[in-house]
């Protein structure tokens, strides 16, 4: 019994490290370069096109990383089609016949667009990415559950609203969001735009998790102290971004936060490389005003960067973390006498 109890606890540790420099050895240049050669690829043959992305590469994670990239670079966000199946959801959520009936029409439209059009939401790239490693003999899965974003209304987060995949290389299991990955909407006219994120690549678990929650708590590739669904909705919004710079968050934990006037506030997070500490700052929004300014105090050691600010007033302030310029993770703050 002891001996099986070891194994899984070390099962779980491989787990739990199961990200992104497990592969610094490899060069991904091969892969990238292949994905990319293929651009404007259509989808009538799925296992051409996987063949295509993978027969000259050695490694798993090789061939995976041309399949997810092929798929981040060729696969656009219907940005419209994902709001209207969100409203339909909502709608019929207390109605499990018309949610079913609505689910399996949805269907219909959605592979149709990623077929014909090479546009799909969430649901379509995670089914693309798996159809295609499952093609090139990869194990991978789709997972289903809720991400958070700035724009989520925590009040009716009721229902899974995201996907994305779990892919298994050298007897571990990776966790990637092709969707955040593959572009952003341009602020302007709010239309889907490429724009590749590899933060989203194999990120570490425990960071990923503040923003992605799976129905299936196992694919939260964590140990005993995974998070609870509550703590998850009480979780400080992280950008994009932030996963070009952040490891893990350790603190604020929470969006919302009470402290005192004068009071120390602590922020820590582990860098994935070290940043121009003069770029870091704060835009503080207090709502007749927004003010951009230094933390009070700075520490940068062992990857680790230590943060602190101390508000002079009371009130209710939103904070808003860059790291040379781009925003990293918003936070929010009652502050009393």
């Amino acid at each position: 019994m002891k001996l099986k109890a070891t194994l899984f606890f070390l099962l779980v540790a491989l787990q739990c490290n199961a990200q992104s420099s497990d592969f610094n050895s490899i060069s991904f240049k091969k892969a990238d370069s292949i994905a990319l050669s293929y651009k404007n690829e259509r989808l009538t043959n799925l296992p051409e096109l996987s063949y295509k992305l993978t027969s000259h590469l050695t490694t798993d994670a090789e061939r995976f990383r041309a399949i997810y990239r092929w798929v981040c670079g060729n696969i656009s966000n219907d940005y419209r089609l994902y709001f209207k199946n969100h409203r339909k959801r909502q709608r019929f959520q207390n109605d499990s016949l018309k949610l079913k009936a609505w689910n399996d029409e949805f269907k219909k439209v959605l592979f149709k667009k990623l077929l014909k059009k090479n546009t799909t939401i969430c649901t379509g790239y995670a089914y693309l990415v798996k159809e295609l490693c499952n093609l090139a003999h990869l194990d991978c899965e789709i997972v289903q559950g809720y991400g958070r974003t700035s724009m989520t209304t925590i009040e009716t987060l009721t229902l899974p609203n995201h996907t994305w995949n779990a892919v298994k290389l050298d007897g571990k299991w990776y966790l990637s969001d092709a969707t955040w990955a593959s572009g952003i909407p341009n602020p302007e006219t709010n239309r889907f735009e490429f724009h590749y994120n590899n933060g989203f690549f194999f990120p570490n678990p425990k960071l990923f998790a503040i923003n992605h929650y799976p129905v299936d708590k196992k694919w939260l590739l964590l140990d005993r102290n995974a998070p609870t669904f509550e703590t998850f909705l009480e979780n400080p919004i992280l950008y994009n971004e932030a996963y070009l710079y952040l490891e893990s968050h350790t603190s604020p934990k929470k969006l919302h936060n009470s402290v005192r006037k004068n009071e120390n506030i602590f922020f820590e997070y582990q860098l994935l490389s070290s940043p121009e500490l003069e770029q870091i700052y704060f835009l503080i929004d207090s709502g007749s005003s927004t003010v951009k300014t230094k933390p009070t105090a700075v520490k940068f050691q062992n990857q680790i960067l230590s943060l602190e600010y101390t508000f002079k007033r009371t009130g209710f302030y939103d904070v808003h973390l860059y790291i040379e310029d781009n925003l990293i993770a918003t936070y929010v703050f009652e502050v009393k006498k």
